[in-house]
């Protein structure tokens, strides 16, 4: 059976006072709201081109789209694709870094009656292969920066950038059929139990009910600034995009820069009088400790997808929100509001179900508990998906008929999520049943990383955990148990997982085991893994650096990533960083020798020599009266200059 509350007590979770002989409630209270049901986003964004044509839509980093604009240059793309033989139910992946266009292409995918599949473009290729063969893609929209991602995936592909004078051509008015309600609007790829990625597919009547009710309980007017932070493979970007163009609002994509430093995300927020924003968990736990300038006119900071720790304190000048909900359930599935409290009791809750969703806590019986009471959280109403691609059993197993419905008709999805009720009718978050992990908002099945450690020859058995460090970030490790006590080498684990997973799936550390502890039923014991060591944790070979430059490169990197010393040969992916510190690196490297690194060059280049190379003629090509040797000089004295300050 499931712990009670008392049992939690340990995380932090605050454990209400309740009898356990209170009736048991089925669902928390929700509401029942009617929306436009006949009519798809597309429709509505249509509908708002012909209101405000003239409004901004959208603007990125170098463009801005008004409203007509918007409309107008995704039904070109739209007719593009029509014209090529995409048609309504089919899937076309969009394979793009964020930018505006990016945006107005799923929309054209959307007015086609297609479903859009988003690929992340830091993913491996073989990740993004598996992708487009498992949905069955018929067409990928990108642009130069990322087509050579899917050289081997598909044959056909179109670049928006290269191919825009061709799309220019074709009409900017809306294609003749456009979505019904009951076809898939997108398809995003999660983690998956099995090893492989799982792709959730989400109906078009799902995400209606979502900006129907993100709208209503946000009241996004036309006069609203939005931001898309979240990566566009990420679910969240779903809801950071959709409502705002529903209600007429303006969306800015937020730079890849600016998400690296809550300050600077901050003076960023001020400046473009963004009045609505989502942002991952841990980075609105750092919004809320910063300090704000009163002429600030964000008023809502929404947030999610890790579980929020801490109450905001008194006198923000925005009102923080918590929301919760896995994929399956598009984006959302509880919200609420979270009030300053200088000192609460327990974590913030997970709110109340948003419009038309219902949620059940059952036991391991699939019985409703108790209020007070832990069972694992199960969702039903409007959000619910309709499965996942290609996998009948792993559906059947997920979502399951909803036995509180009356008529057998609806589907719950069983999160794999631990709750209680509170007395005021609030869910509060306990924990999960297994042993999926979160890092950084992304869902990770810690079986898809040990599937692909244990294909390596020399490992026997793997175990991956994430722990906090000592800032308090959650870090991957894994632990290996070799075959015929060898030692694999950690470059080698690293390039067989950089080849098949996303970066933020890479371990931290890699610690050697003899044998793997096991609990009394044979399972894992996770409690007893130990904590990673310089006798216990592999490591690679270890180049020294040559220069003040290097030496200095591989000291930010050490830092960033919390480790005792970095090579110049080291990876900086295989050393467990990812996206968003790269970011932070690009910026203190900007700040150390001046030098504005596109982020590119991070994946480009991952190692402190290359990093070093890639300084040098972005400095070289910037002075263009220096000599090679006389910009080694110089940035060798900014690396020891930064180095004695």
């Amino acid at each position: 059976m499931f712990k009670s509350v008392s049992q939690y007590n340990s995380a932090g979770m605050h454990a209400p006072s309740v009898s356990s002989q209170v009736t048991p409630p089925l669902s928390a209270e929700t509401a029942e709201r009617e929306y436009a049901r006949d009519l798809c986003v597309p429709h509505i964004i249509a509908q708002q081109a012909i209101r405000y044509p003239d409004h901004i839509a959208l603007i990125d980093f170098s463009a801005r789209f008004t409203y007509q604009e918007l409309n107008s240059r995704a039904n070109q793309i739209a007719h593009r694709l029509l014209s090529l033989g995409v048609n309504s139910d089919d899937r076309v992946a969009i394979c793009m870094r964020r930018s505006a266009l990016n945006i107005a292409a799923a929309l054209a995918v959307l007015k086609i009656g297609a479903a859009y599949v988003p690929l992340d473009p830091v993913y491996p290729q073989e990740r993004i292969r598996f992708v487009v063969n498992d949905a069955n893609v018929q067409l990928v929209v990108a642009d130069c920066d990322t087509a050579h991602l899917l050289s081997d995936c598909i044959p056909r592909c179109v670049l928006l950038d290269r191919d825009a004078t061709v799309i220019s051509d074709y009409p900017t008015t809306n294609p003749s059929d456009g979505p019904k309600t009951t076809q898939l609007a997108y398809i995003i790829y999660t983690s998956g139990s099995t090893g492989t990625p799982k792709g959730v597919e989400i109906a078009h009547h799902s995400l209606l009910n979502l900006v129907c009710w993100h709208k209503r309980a946000f009241a996004v007017v036309t006069k609203d600034r939005a931001t898309q932070l979240a990566s566009f493979g990420f679910d969240a970007a779903v809801w950071e995009i959709w409502p705002y163009f529903s209600a007429g609002a303006t969306i800015h994509v937020t730079p890849d820069l600016t998400r690296s430093s809550p300050e600077a995300l901050r003076d960023w927020l001020v400046s473009n009088e963004i009045t609505i924003s989502f942002v991952p968990t841990p980075v609105a736990e750092r919004l809320i400790a910063t300090t704000w300038p009163r002429e600030t006119k964000l008023r809502l900071l929404l947030t999610g997808a890790d579980v929020l720790q801490h109450y905001p304190r008194p006198g923000l000048p925005f009102q923080l929100v918590n929301n919760y909900g896995p994929t399956e359930a598009t984006v959302v599935a509880t919200s609420t509001l979270v009030p300053p409290d200088p000192s609460p009791h327990g974590m913030p809750p997970i709110g109340r179900p948003i419009d038309n969703t219902q949620i059940y806590i059952l036991d391991q019986n699939q019985r409703p508990v108790a209020t007070g009471e832990v069972g694992e959280l199960y969702i039903g109403g409007a959000g619910v998906a309709r499965g996942y691609t290609n996998s009948p059993d792993l559906t059947a197993s997920k979502f399951i008929t909803d036995p509180f419905s009356g008529n057998g008709a609806g589907k719950l999805y069983r999160t794999g999520d631990l709750g209680f009720f509170l007395p005021d009718g609030q869910i509060a978050f306990a924990g999960r049943v297994d042993s999926l992990i979160k890092i950084r908002g992304y869902r990770i099945e810690a079986s898809e990383i040990i599937t692909v450690l244990n294909s390596h020859p020399l490992v026997e058995a793997s175990a991956v955990i994430a722990r906090n460090d000592n800032a308090g970030s959650a870090r991957l490790l894994a632990y290996l148990v070799p075959r015929n006590n060898t030692s694999p080498r950690v470059r080698e684990l690293r390039a067989l997982l950089c080849d098949r997973l996303p970066d933020y799936m890479m371990p931290a550390a890699f610690i050697r085991l003899d044998s793997m502890p096991l609990t009394p039923n044979g399972k894992v014991d996770r409690e007893a893994l130990p904590e990673p060591g310089d006798a216990n944790t592999l490591q690679d070979d270890y180049v020294a650096p040559r220069t003040a430059l290097e030496d200095k490169l591989a000291g930010i990197i050490a830092n960033l990533l919390g480790l005792g010393r970095v090579g110049i040969s080291d990876n900086f992916f295989f050393l467990g960083g990812h996206s968003l510190l790269g970011t932070q690196l690009i910026a203190r490297v900007r700040d150390s020798f001046g030098v504005n690194l596109p982020l590119r060059s991070i994946f480009d280049s991952p190692t402190s020599a290359q990093l070093a190379r890639e300084i040098e003629r972005l400095t070289l090509a910037r002075v263009d009266s220096m000599s090679e040797e006389d910009v080694r000089q110089k940035l060798s004295e900014s690396a020891s200059a930064e180095g004695r300050r």
